[in-house]
């Protein structure tokens, strides 16, 4: 897990479901075929409807054109993100487009349970409504060890909460290999 997660903002709005972030429609495909997988991070977040997308100019493409990753590691989402259905390729769709970490006021618990387990994302929280306050292509720097994000752009510091007891989760890759780490399982 990297300790210091530089990178471009994306910024959203309040309960972005898990069908906003990859539709039905675009489950068909394989999570374990390496080039085939790709179509789940072409597809991340293209059904957020513009209103949420938190910009006032209608929004801004998360994945531009052909590609399947997105110039932006770094979401940045108000209450509740994750609702809805209790996919896990959610995270993966994330993941896979490039997304490092997810900050946000609060997560349905599926969503950061799938996020931590899978070792796909960081999901931290804030308990301030930053995505107020952050504009989509900032240049941010979010420091895992100090809970603190940096908006470069703007100059602004916010605390952030500590990932507490799935830290070591999240430091392993995920549930299976700390499992593995700690000799809860062999295999």
């Amino acid at each position: 897990m990297e300790k210091r997660i530089n990178g471009k903002a994306f910024v959203l709005g309040d309960n972005i479901d898990t069908d906003q972030m990859i539709p039905a429609e675009h489950l068909v495909y394989s999570l374990t075929d390496n080039e085939e997988s790709k179509k789940y991070g072409h597809y991340a977040f293209s059904s957020v409807p513009l209103e949420k997308s938190g910009l006032p100019n209608g929004g801004i493409p998360f994945i531009e054109g052909d590609n399947y990753k997105s110039q932006y590691n770094i979401v940045i989402a108000g209450d509740n993100f994750g609702c809805g259905s209790s996919r896990e390729h959610a995270p993966f769709a994330l993941q896979k487009a490039g997304v490092k970490i997810v900050v946000a006021e609060s997560y349905a618990r599926i969503f950061y349970r799938n996020s931590v387990d899978g070792g796909f994302l960081v999901p931290i929280v804030t308990a301030r409504k930053i995505n107020k306050e952050i504009s989509t292509n900032d240049n941010l720097e979010i420091d895992l060890e100090t809970h603190t994000l940096k908006n470069i752009t703007t100059g602004k510091q916010y605390k952030l909460e500590a990932l507490g007891n799935v830290l070591p989760i999240v430091e392993a890759g995920g549930l299976f290999e700390y499992a593995r780490k700690t000799g809860m399982i062999t295999i």
